[in-house]
C-alpha cells in the first residue's frame, strides 16, 4: 500500500511530499522528495511491537537547516574524495573541499539536497516509489548531466530494497549510496552500544588525518576493526581510529547480491541482514551525532553513538585509485546497484 501527504515547502515554494509504504505485515517506510530522505522505517520486535528503527527528523525545516546526512541519497559520489580533485580522459577536475580537506558526498548541494521527482506503482513484488533527478552537466564541478533513477521498495517479506540507475553524456564518477542511520532499539532509545555488528569483510581501506582514505588495503585480522564474527558495537567502538569506522572492501561477486552486514539488537529482537551488489561497505559509528544540534521525531537528542550507518557503495576515492575500485560511467554505460535490507526476529 501507498500513500501520499505534504510535507512542507522549502523558502523557494518548491513542494515536498512524503511517501508511506506498507506492507500486509505492517512495516513501515517513509520517504521525503527533497533528498530522498527515508524519514521513518517500523518494524517488528520478537513480541509483535513496532518501532522506528531510523533516525530522522518530523519537519522539513529540520532537515533543511542542516544535518548529518540523515537518510539521504548521497552522490555523485558517496564518501570521500580525496582533495576534492581527479584526473578524468586527461582534464583535471576541482571539487569544493566541503570536509577538511576532502570532497564528501557530492559537495555542498549534492543528490540529498535536491528535489526528485516521484511516480509509484505496486505489483506482487512489492510497493515501489521511483525517485528521479537529472543532475546537470558541472553540478559541484562534475562532467556530464547524469540522468539518475533510485527506487525503494517495501515487501511482504520485510525487506526494504534500494535499487539505482544512471546514465551520462561524459564520463563521470558515479558512487550512490543511501546514508540511514540505524537503531534497531527505535529512534531516541539511546545509544547502540549494545547492538552486535558482523561485516563480511577481510579488509578494510584505512583512513587518517581528516578521514582521508588512505587507498590500500589492509587485513583486518588481529585488528580492532574485525567484524568478521558479531561483535558488540560498545566494546568495538573505543578501539576504532577516531571512534569512527571504516571502508571495508566486501566478500564479493560482481554485480551479484552477496552479503554485506548483519546487525541484530539483542534486547528487542530486532534483526537487519544487509545484502548488496556494491563492493564496499562504508560502517560508520555516529561519532559526530551531537544532541545540542540535532532533537528527533521523538523529541529526544541525538547523542554520540546514538546509531550507525552501513552505507553500501563503490570505492569514494576510485576516481583516484581505481586499482580499488573504478566508479567511472561512461555514455553508453547503465549505472546499475541494489542493496537489500531484510528485517527479521533474531
Amino acid at each position: 500500500m501507498i500513500s501520499k501527504e505534504p510535507f512542507g515547502n522549502l523558502p523557494s515554494g518548491e513542494s515536498v511530499e512524503q511517501y508511506t509504504l506498507k506492507n500486509a505485515k505492517g512495516m513501515i517506510v517513509k520517504i521525503i522528495t527533497y533528498g530522498g530522505i527515508v524519514t521513518q522505517v517500523h518494524a517488528p520486535d520478537r513480541a509483535g511491537k513496532f518501532a522506528d528503527v531510523t533516525l530522522g527528523f518530523g519537519t522539513l525545516k529540520q532537515y533543511t537547516d542542516g544535518h548529518p546526512y540523515f537518510g539521504c541519497i548521497t552522490g555523485r559520489v558517496a564518501g570521500r574524495i580525496t582533495g576534492g580533485k581527479f584526473k578524468l580522459d586527461g582534464k583535471d577536475y576541482s571539487l569544493v573541499t566541503n570536509n577538511g580537506p576532502n570532497h564528501l558526498h557530492g559537495g555542498l548541494v549534492g543528490f540529498d539536497k535536491r528535489i526528485w521527482k516521484a511516480t509509484t506503482s505496486e505489483d506482487q513484488s512489492g510497493s515501489h516509489l521511483k525517485l528521479t533527478y537529472t543532475s546537470a552537466d558541472g553540478e559541484e564541478g562534475y562532467p556530464g548531466t547524469l540522468k539518475v533513477a533510485v527506487t525503494y521498495t517495501l515487501n511482504d517479506s520485510n525487506e526494504f530494497i534500494c535499487e539505482y540507475e544512471a546514465t551520462t553524456d561524459k564520463a563521470t564518477p558515479v558512487c550512490l549510496t543511501n546514508h540511514a542511520y540505524w537503531n534497531l532499539a527505535g529512534e531516541g532509545s539511546g545509544r547502540i552500544d549494545d547492538h552486535v555488528l558482523q561485516i563480511f569483510s577481510d579488509e578494510i581501506c584505512p583512513a587518517g588525518v581528516e578521514m582521508t582514505l588512505k587507498d590500500v588495503k589492509q587485513k583486518v585480522a588481529g585488528t580492532p576493526e574485525d567484524f568478521r564474527e558479531p561483535k558488540r558495537v560498545g566494546d568495538a567502538i573505543p578501539k576504532l581510529w577516531g571512534n569512527h569506522g571504516d571502508n571495508y572492501f566486501i566478500r564479493s561477486t560482481a554485480n551479484q547480491l552477496h552479503p554485506v552486514a548483519k546487525l541484530t539488537d539483542p534486547k528487542s529482537g530486532r534483526s537487519m541482514s544487509i545484502s548488496s551488489t556494491e563492493p564496499c561497505l562504508q560502517f560508520y559509528s555516529g561519532k559526530f551525532l551531537d544532541p545540542t544540534k540535532w532533537i528527533g521525531k521523538a523529541g529526544v537528542p541525538y547523542v554520540e553513538h546514538a546509531a550507525l550507518c552501513l552505507e553500501c557503495q563503490g570505492y569514494p576515492n576510485g576516481v583516484n585509485h581505481p586499482e580499488l575500485g573504478d566508479i567511472i560511467l561512461r555514455p553508453g554505460q547503465t549505472y546499475r546497484q541494489k542493496t537489500v535490507h531484510a528485517f527479521s526476529i533474531a
